[in-house]
């Protein structure tokens, strides 16, 4: 596994630490959320004597009742964190698992080919929700306050309502059809039987009520009593395979984050069953082989673009989950098999991704998920990402629950080099299995040099990795956090070989010259990502707090 990699960058940990730790306590606190409800909500611990992890109870509680499209309790994520007193870094899994009863095959027919949504809507495509007890795990281990204390702007957001924006509209409007299925999505998001109007109040007492179970009774009063009752009696009444033993015996794991090195830049990833880690690490060592400074635009893009084609051509390969299978991440990691990739790496012409030994598919695309980073005034950080998915999840709510169910089933590879709905392949390594984690593209990061931190992360799907390394290049570069949110992207993923960019990302003059290189390029239908973004300077003390101008979030410093 990693134990090679990490003891050799135990020494480097505690170096960065100790820079950290030599630029004293911020004086000031940041969140930058998605929604500036879920940005006061946290900041509302805060006032209270609540520290970042605190916070991010209640940051995510709060994302999961006004920001429904992309989180909430029916889905999972991952935790990266800083303890400033014990000065470590530690990593909460708190990703889905498949049910006790899924199968291998279970999303294909009996001719072996996929079933048109099987994996994606409804109960069936559900994993067993993480973000629950990821929540009792911050604020048992790690908070100052009572769990039912961090949820209670949560608790009173569902029960008084929202005013629903545009972006949860766009969802409702996008899977209508498949929305409409479940009743009791239906009576809370079209209450007059179609989408509503901007602005409209959106109530949810029934997930006030399993709020207040959560609140009261921590992990039992989701994974065991009244709650977990309602979901496997509402997921199997509709199709799905639930138990009461695999909500009883979900458990987050913790686990050692990735660390790299890059020109001074220390980068704290999450590791598998993210492939944000581990994908950074190769892009950044492939990189490292070139003086980027000196190159033009275009060349630039170029290899980056290579970086990122063979990266991820090894995530679709070798990656899942590492409970269950066995990844050569001390090879894909190491500097020298980033050497010998480099070696195939023109400078003048584009490498056909049918070319590289792997996988084939091609698919569709996906935005859903959302991020916050957060850091207090005694240099605690949190960088979180939550998710149910695709827009809704499956679009199923458990009768009386009020829980919107993920899809994270479509995570797993349902078949050799058949696409997910966000153009990834996989192989066996990600195949369906009982109580198995999804491979996952989310990454949280911490970027760090000796003169500051920047607590980084974003939702995007596919996208995820490669616009957090984009914004750690720009970090390195010099750049802000305002300029790191919004910056035009592109991107890369081996399948589809296409480069994926925003308007205004390559100039007309760079994409002519991409061209010649061979490269296949597409303009997004729109732009992606919504990212979240706080930074400090140790020198002068300041502390940013900026998110992404493409989403509705806000960013405070208090």
């Amino acid at each position: 596994m990693m134990n090679l990699r990490i003891s050799l960058l135990a020494s480097l940990a505690m170096c960065f630490v100790a820079m950290s730790a030599g630029a004293g306590s911020p004086k000031q606190a940041a969140i930058a959320s998605a929604d500036p409800r879920a940005t006061e909500a946290g900041m509302e611990i805060l006032r209270q004597g609540g520290n970042a992890f605190d916070a991010a109870v209640a940051v995510t509680a709060a994302l999961g009742v006004v920001e429904p499209a992309g989180s909430g309790l029916g889905g999972g994520g991952f935790f990266l964190l800083y303890d400033a007193q014990e000065e470590s870094y530690r990593f909460i899994d708190a990703r889905e698992k498949a049910p006790s009863l899924a199968t291998r095959d279970m999303f294909l027919d009996a001719s072996g080919n996929p079933v048109a949504g099987a994996s994606r809507d409804g109960p069936l495509a559900a994993g067993i929700p993480g973000t629950p007890a990821g929540l009792v795990f911050l604020s048992e281990e790690l908070g100052e306050l009572p769990l039912a204390t961090s949820l209670n702007p949560a608790i009173e957001l569902a029960e008084e309502g929202f005013e629903i924006g545009q972006r949860a509209l766009l969802g409702l409007r996008f899977r209508k059809d498949v929305l409409l299925r479940s009743r009791s999505f239906a009576e809370v998001f079209y209450p007059e039987g179609d989408v509503p109007a901007e602005g409209t109040l959106i109530v949810q007492p029934d997930l006030a009520d399993t709020l207040r179970r959560l609140a009261a009774g921590g992990f039992d009063g989701f994974y065991r009593g009244e709650t977990a009752q309602l979901l496997v009696e509402g997921v199997n009444a509709a199709g799905g395979i639930w138990t009461l033993d695999d909500l009883e015996g979900y458990r987050v794991a913790e686990r050692q984050p990735v660390q790299t090195e890059y020109q001074g830049m220390r980068v704290i990833t999450a590791p598998p069953p993210s492939a944000g880690g581990v994908l950074m690490t190769q892009m950044l060592n492939l990189l490292s082989g070139y003086d980027l400074k000196y190159a033009s635009e275009s060349q630039r893009v170029h290899y980056l673009v290579e970086a990122m084609r063979r990266s991820y051509r090894d995530r679709a390969v070798y990656l899942g989950d590492p409970d269950f299978v066995e990844m050569p991440l001390d090879t894909l990691t190491s500097p020298e098999y980033a050497a010998g990739q480099r070696v195939s790496i023109r400078s003048d012409r584009a490498t056909p991704s049918d070319m590289l030994a792997g996988i084939g598919g091609d698919g569709s695309e996906g935005t859903q998920t959302t991020h916050f980073s957060i850091l207090d005034t005694e240099g605690n950080r949190v960088a979180g990402t939550v998710t149910i998915n695709t827009w809704y999840g499956s679009g199923y709510i458990p009768p009386g629950s009020g829980v919107i169910l993920n899809n994270e089933m479509d995570d797993f590879s349902i078949k050799p080099g058949v696409p997910n709905s966000f153009d990834l392949v996989g192989d066996d390594a990600n195949a369906v299995e009982p109580g198995k984690r999804p491979l996952s593209s989310m990454s949280p990061t911490f970027l760090e040099t000796d003169s500051g931190v920047a607590i980084v992360g974003t939702p995007g799907g596919s996208r995820i990795i490669t616009m957090v390394l984009l914004a750690a290049l720009e970090w390195h570069k010099g750049r802000g956090a305002a300029d790191m949110v919004g910056m035009k992207r592109f991107h890369h993923q081996y399948l589809p070989d296409v480069i994926n960019y925003e308007k205004g990302a390559l100039t007309p003059t760079m994409q002519d010259e991409l061209k010649r290189m061979g490269h296949q390029l597409t303009e997004s239908k729109r732009p992606f990502g919504n990212m979240n973004v706080v930074t400090w300077d140790f020198a002068t003390g300041r502390v940013e707090s900026a998110t992404d101008p493409r989403g509705e979030g806000e960013g405070r410093v208090y």
